[in-house]
């Protein structure tokens, strides 16, 4: 699967993803009700958003992989759990 954002809500993009055999998830573009601007439906630029609260993910010190996952992995767990507990 491939995760990206609403700006590559469109059918070639789409197409060009299927063409490789992978599965895209893309969020969709939506219309507001009010101007009939496009509104925000971007849950990947807001989660990338919340990671970048934890300073040590901001800037990676780490020189390791496994040890950046690790982190990556603990602030994702307390991201989802401050939300579940709303």
């Amino acid at each position: 699967m491939l995760y990206v954002g609403r700006a590559y809500d469109r059918d070639r993009y789409r197409l060009l993803v299927r063409v490789k055999r992978v599965e895209p998830v893309i969020a969709r573009r939506i219309r507001c009700a009010a101007g009939g601007r496009a509104c925000i439906a971007g849950w990947l630029e807001q989660t990338i958003a919340l990671l970048h609260w934890f300073r040590r993910l901001g800037i990676r010190w780490e020189i390791r992989d496994d040890i950046h996952e690790a982190f990556m992995i603990w602030a994702a767990a307390i991201v989802s759990w401050r939300r579940l507990n709303r």
